[in-house]
């Protein structure tokens, strides 16, 4: 662009830009890219530090280093989403090939932050019925797939509840990991289905941190280390609360209960 945009008014928008980009999970080379993307189309260079609760910005002018926007802020939690990374990636694409002044860009990003969220109900059954598939795919038959089936739609409506109080996500993993397993084990104790063991395993499967697994490798393939491997640990710990919740049925089960 042959006129620069106001620095003060650039850095707010790309600030806000990117810690939406991250909390929506997508992996951090992406979001860089898509920042200094913008912000070239509009006569600037950025620089950014991205870590797991936070972004360190600092936007400069390429001619006069003097000239320069240095800022923190708290990456939000806004769950992940791909459709959102999908459009604002896309977004700084279209400002990139179509020299997009800083206030049209900056509204249609308005408009994809507004989008409504698919329904929490709609998200709950397509769960329930991506997991029960799990359990068909790993050998489950008909009943395990039911009574996993059953068990990720009250599984994951506690972590949704859990969720919109705000409690420690660690938390919210054990217990839902818990309550999933102790619905399935209702009816593996009754010798429901030829496939109990496999109905047990698969219930607390929707829970896995896949996507938080897949940014870290791609983030530490792509050196960014720091963020890579906070990533990874968290997703252990994650990990390691599926296995506590899942636990803590069985041994309410007995070792004799498959």
């Amino acid at each position: 662009m042959e006129q620069k945009v106001d620095i003060q008014e650039l850095s707010d928008f790309l600030l806000e830009y990117a810690t939406c980009m991250m909390g929506s999970g997508v992996h951090t080379a992406r979001a860089v890219r898509s920042v200094s993307r913008i912000a070239e189309v509009m006569g600037y260079g950025v620089d950014l530090t991205i870590f797991q609760r936070n972004i360190t910005m600092t936007v400069k002018s390429p001619e006069d280093y003097s000239i320069r926007r240095t800022y923190v802020r708290r990456i939000p939690d806004l769950g992940i989403n791909f459709r959102t990374i999908s459009e604002l990636s896309g977004l700084s694409w279209d400002a990139y090939d179509h020299k997009l002044p800083l206030g049209e860009v900056e509204s249609r990003f308005r408009a994809i932050m507004e989008e409504a969220r698919m329904s929490r109900w709609k998200v709950l059954a397509l769960v329930a019925c991506a997991n029960a598939a799990f359990c068909r795919l790993f050998g489950g038959d008909w009943v395990a797939m039911a009574l996993v089936f059953a068990a990720t739609l009250v599984g994951f409506f506690v972590r949704q509840e859990m969720s919109a109080r705000k409690l420690n996500h660690l938390v919210i993993f054990v217990v839902s990991s818990f309550v999933a397993s102790l619905v399935t084990s209702a009816g593996v104790s009754r010798g429901w289905g030829g496939t109990p063991e496999i109905a047990l395993a698969t219930s607390v499967l929707f829970l896995i941190p896949g996507v938080p697994l897949m940014n870290s490798i791609i983030d530490i393939l792509g050196g960014h280390v720091l963020i890579g491997v906070s990533r990874a640990m968290n997703a252990g710990l994650l990990i390691i609360c599926i296995a506590i919740g899942l636990s803590a049925t069985l041994l309410l089960l007995g070792k004799d209960a498959l």
